[in-house]
């Protein structure tokens, strides 16, 4: 017996992404939002029910009417285009998987591509910026214990906003060599290093509190989101948003750009990042070594030609100036 679509539906979220796939909630969540969003869109043009869809309303051209309307009509942009349509390729590689009278169409949908645009531009704070947002933290009231160590938390691991809301005192190793065990993309865990401060600053918030408990608290045993961490971030780092050479809005997610960039900085090897971060791909870690200045001015300084390529006399070394020197040595 064929299933129907509310069945199809239901065993892709709950057996292949849950089970199978191991997908943590948060990845669920986005594919559920992108799922409901093109059954209501189908449903619209079906002049139906959402309830009353079938696999046969799921055609081809819906589907390529379904991205055109996120473009024109939702204003989307083209990489959220493309993030939608990866979830629709997915789901319609499941459904070819279980219902073999339409593979052929949803062959066609996985086939449709995706469309060119260039990286977005990869922002990141100075370390005078840093400095800056530290100094400018408060130390009274209520949350300050706690707001300082989410900042060093941040800026040290650069963890991904909901690897911090997730993190458990259990996951916190704060003696002898600090570390923290981090659970990132893929249910993967990692251990990142923390600074002796990041630690200090840790075992202060932490006091007496139990090993399954969160680490950044709204209040007492309540983790934070990632919206509340959101809002922290934007309320103590919302002046550093304009600044004279360049306008940045300050997110979770600008420190784990600021921790790559400052690691590579330090000369920090580019796998040892990779790994620090959780990237998958050291592709993704790799353009990091494309938004600092510094670096290419430093590289560029070490293929620097001889002032005599172009014409220009070259200086005379300093000791060669200093005439008691040249005396000292012509006597030896």
């Amino acid at each position: 017996m064929t299933p129907t679509l509310g069945q199809i539906v239901h065993s892709f979220f709950e057996d292949n992404l849950k089970v199978q796939r191991g997908f943590r909630p948060s990845s669920i969540r986005g594919y559920r939002d992108v799922v409901c969003l093109f059954l209501h869109f189908i449903a619209q043009k079906a002049h139906r029910p959402i309830t009353k869809l079938s696999l046969e309303d799921l055609s081809f051209d819906r589907t390529l009417m379904f991205l055109k309307h996120l473009e024109e009509d939702r204003g989307n942009h083209i990489r959220t285009r493309n993030h939608r349509l990866a979830v629709l390729r997915t789901f319609f590689d499941y459904v070819g998987g279980r219902i073999p009278e339409m593979l052929e169409i949803c062959q066609r949908i996985t086939m449709i591509p995706v469309k060119r645009v260039s990286p977005p531009e990869t922002y990141f704070l100075e370390r005078d910026e840093v400095s800056s947002l530290f100094s400018k933290l408060p130390k009274k009231g209520r949350h300050c214990k706690r707001d300082r160590a989410l900042f060093l938390f941040l800026y040290n691991t650069g963890a991904r906003v909901q690897e911090v809301a997730d993190l458990r005192v259990k996951n916190l190793e704060l003696d002898g060599e600090p570390r923290v065990q981090l659970h990132g993309k893929g249910d993967k865990w990692r251990w990142c290093p923390l600074w002796t401060e990041t630690a200090t600053q840790l075992r202060n918030l932490l006091q007496n509190m139990r090993p399954d408990l969160p680490v950044f608290c709204s209040r007492p045993g309540v983790p934070l989101t990632r919206f509340g961490i959101y809002k922290i971030v934007r309320r103590h780092a919302c002046h550093l948003d304009k600044r004279q050479t360049r306008s940045i809005r300050v997110s979770p997610h600008l420190f784990r750009h600021t921790a790559a960039v400052h690691l590579l900085e330090s000369g920090v090897e580019v796998n040892v990042i990779r790994a620090w971060l959780g990237h998958v791909s050291l592709d993704t870690t790799n353009r990091y070594a494309e938004i600092t200045i510094r670096a290419k001015e430093a590289a560029i300084r070490t293929c620097e030609p001889p002032s005599s390529f172009s014409g220009v006399r070259q200086r005379k070394p300093v000791w060669m100036q200093d005439e008691s020197l040249l005396a000292w040595l012509k006597s030896l």
